[in-house]
């Protein structure tokens, strides 16, 4: 496909980095307040091979603060983001894993496609109706390709509910391909943003992007134990659920 095709120049893609990036940055760090933290640990990662994980409140306010920390720390601005000049030279070593359906919605969306998604197919949802397919190979193809080039972010729950439960396909592609796991924890961005994360619902809210000590999975670890590994790293499982009731209120569904 032609938009496959422009994502691999990297011209191209600093480009459109830095267009997202100039839309998005007033509703992060302007209209609302955004704080970092665990930002030392991204920069002794290695280029590739590196999974981000996070737990997920928005389709595209989430992965764009992720996508405008990553440009900061790339000059060396630890843990704030503070005025954008870094858009003149954005770090687009990475991509972010999204809903075909989603990417293809509007104009802005399939500019956020140009800015890095690897878009896959749902195997659980389309067209706004409970389904279930087989997963299309030709997307774990996609996603290990990524992975051998540059760093991913993905959303093991697919879903904006809070304390969903984690689906496999994460925890495969780590048994398969042993990746470096950033764990991520976020809050704030369902009381800012409506569920695409394009409009404002409450502005001067409180953004958090909490970045945690990489992981080196076990390779004689089962699918199931990586899966759960990865939703107590991203406070998804049940013990945080219990114990963090005041995310639940008024959250996504």
């Amino acid at each position: 496909m032609l938009v496959d095709k422009l994502k691999e120049f990297k011209l191209i893609r600093k480009l459109f980095y830095a267009v997202v990036g100039i839309i998005t940055y007033p509703g992060l760090a302007i209209i609302n307040r955004i704080k970092i933290t665990g930002t030392e640990f991204l920069s002794q990662l290695p280029k590739q091979n590196v999974l981000f994980v996070s737990n997920h409140q928005t389709y595209f306010a989430d992965v764009m603060a992720f996508l405008h920390v990553f440009c900061a720390v790339k000059w060396r601005k630890m843990n704030r983001l503070g005025m954008p000049y870094y858009l003149l030279n954005p770090f687009v070593n990475v991509n972010f894993i999204a809903a075909e359906e989603t990417m293809k919605d509007n104009l802005l969306t399939k500019l956020f496609t140009l800015a890095g998604a690897v878009t896959i197919k749902r195997t659980w949802r389309a067209g706004g109706k409970d389904i279930k397919r087989e997963v299309d190979a030709g997307d774990y193809t996609k996603i290990y390709e990524a992975l051998r080039k540059r760093w991913v972010i993905t959303f093991p729950q697919g879903t904006t509910k809070p304390f969903a439960p984690g689906r496999k396909g994460t925890a495969h592609i780590i048994k398969e391909l042993n990746p470096i796991v950033v764990p991520v924890v976020i809050n704030g961005f369902w009381r800012a943003f409506n569920r695409k994360g394009l409009r404002f619902k409450k502005k001067g809210t409180l953004l958090s992007i909490r970045f945690k000590q990489p992981i080196h999975f076990d390779p004689s670890l089962n699918i199931d134990e990586i899966l759960e590994q990865i939703m107590d790293a991203i406070e998804q499982s049940k013990q945080f659920m219990m114990s963090d009731k005041h995310h639940i209120e008024g959250a996504p569904v």
